[in-house]
């Protein structure tokens, strides 16, 4: 009886079920877009956090950032032979640490000694800075050092001054200097799961082997193999020292900030930093216990600045960041208003529809129906316009999920400085004269739809009909066989 009573009155009442379902269904698709949305920011940022930390690492330990001492050259000085023949062309690398800290490579093995600390590698970050240039013909007063980053050989790398403090003076003639800055980085071979090749994927050629620490190999990032046009088997020299290429790796998301990787002890060597490394990247042994690590690295380690992806996170800034800030705080309030408004208006037609069904409610009190039947009734048929409102709710949702994931919006990461030794405490490169073009990201937006997102759009669907249902069948409960005989009359 139930059963064949429902279905009638669905069937009579098709207009006025489809308004109820159809206002549950805008409130639980908006949910769905709204979390789906929440979900691919939080892939995207964790994207950009593990471009800069490596698979598996929990945080990074580098030197306290300390101020530059008075007198300290504010760039890298270049020697050239202006007493050289007419036109000769000269090259000279400078190599140095990234941003001039360092840590004792002994202390990776304390950091290992940690409580809550399962493993610990160090890497070296180096600023390479080559400069290649001739004299024109003329006569020189002084063979002198030269800091330049211009084509006209005055000036210091990175600075974009114009002085000619240091640069060599030559009567009748001139100079002309090409400057090439990139970044290297020195990485354990033995322990390459952990640390800056971890984001890195081998597309051509191979990785190093843990028999290659002094090996003068390289793999290079895919954009610099561009970049140089380097391919397997090509050589190239920093500081004179002759490398040949064994692979070339491909960011596992964003891009990278490393140009050219190393053995790291062959990395020491060229930038006169024996015994040194500039981060050491950290993997806890449990996950939630990654603050309460921070804590004991930082007391028992001092003169250093550990970094967590917390704190990486926070300073993320950009198109990604302000997204994100919207979804979670903006959407998630308006997915709550639209949900409670399509919840009220769901109860409210329920109740006026009872309303307008006093003489069918009322006949059948009077025939000896309890009031228990009727509020049944009027709940079975707010349940199946819920679920029919779910169901709706849910293609919408998913189908505005496929959208965004299909249109794929782009999103920027601007990364900030946490205060380490390195842009970020990760593996850095670059130097500062290219941290800010290098620590803008660009992210492809997804929405991912789970099945915790579906379980929880049919509990809403759920909760939506009993709510509906509970306020008609209250309002039908209420009637009265006279009301009918009113109705009537």
């Amino acid at each position: 009886m139930f059963g064949i009573y429902l279905k009638r009155e669905l069937g009579r009442r098709k207009k006025a079920a489809l308004v109820i379902a159809l206002g549950l269904a805008l409130g639980i698709a908006l949910v769905i877009t709204v979390n789906s949305v929440s979900a691919g920011m939080t892939q995207a940022q964790d994207k950009v956090l593990k471009s800069l930390y490596g698979l598996g690492t929990d945080m990074t330990v580098t030197k306290a950032r300390t101020a530059p001492t008075s007198g300290s050259s504010g760039g890298p000085n270049f020697k050239f032979d202006a007493k050289s023949s007419s036109s000769s062309t000269q090259s000279s690398d400078r190599v140095q640490t990234q941003g001039g800290q360092a840590l004792k490579s002994s202390l990776v093995t304390k950091v290992a000694g940690q409580k809550g600390v399962e493993s610990a590698v160090g890497a070296l970050s180096l600023d390479v800075t080559k400069v290649d240039g001739s004299f024109t013909q003329g006569k020189a007063k002084s063979s002198t050092s030269s800091s330049t980053s211009s084509s006209s050989g005055q000036g210091q790398p990175g600075g974009g001054g114009s002085g000619s403090g240091g640069a060599p003076q030559v009567q009748g003639g001139g100079a002309n200097f090409n400057v090439n800055s990139y970044s290297v980085v020195g990485v354990d071979v033995a322990h390459q799961g952990l640390g800056p090749l971890s984001t890195m994927k081998i597309t051509t050629g191979r990785t190093f082997t843990s028999a290659q620490t002094g090996a003068k190999v390289a793999v290079v990032s895919k954009s610099y193999a561009k970049e140089k046009k380097y391919k397997v088997g090509s050589t190239f020299k920093i500081s004179g020292t002759k490398f040949a290429v064994i692979g070339i790796a491909t960011p596992d998301s964003s891009e990278s900030d490393t140009d050219v990787f190393v053995p790291l002890k062959v990395a020491q060597t060229l930038g006169d930093a024996k015994n040194q490394v500039t981060t050491i990247y950290v993997k806890a042994t449990d996950s939630q216990q990654i603050s309460a690590v921070k804590k004991e690295i930082t007391a028992n380690i001092s003169g250093t600045t550990v970094t967590t992806s917390a704190d990486l996170a926070s300073t993320v800034s950009g198109s990604l960041s302000t997204a994100s800030s919207l979804a979670t705080s903006v959407g998630k309030w308006l997915s709550i208003a639209v949900l409670a408004a399509a919840f009220l208006v769901a109860a409210l037609l329920t109740s006026s529809a009872v309303s307008r069904r006093v003489r069918e409610f009322g006949t059948l009190k009077a025939l000896g129906w309890p009031s228990r039947n009727v509020t049944r009734q009027v709940v079975g048929e707010s349940m199946v316009n819920g679920l029919i409102g779910g169901a709706l709710g849910i293609a919408l949702g998913v189908g505005a999920a496929y959208a965004v994931t299909a249109i794929s919006p782009k999103l920027t990461a601007q990364l900030g400085n946490t205060g380490g030794g390195g842009a970020g405490g990760g593996p850095g490169g670059g130097g500062p004269g290219r941290q800010a073009s290098q620590n803008t990201l660009e992210i492809a937006l997804s929405a991912p739809v789970s099945l915790t997102t579906i379980a929880l759009a049919v509990g809403l669907a759920v909760t939506g009909g009993l709510i509906a249902g509970a306020m008609g069948g209250w309002r039908a409960s209420r009637m009265r066989p006279a009301d009918a005989l009113r109705s009537v009359a």
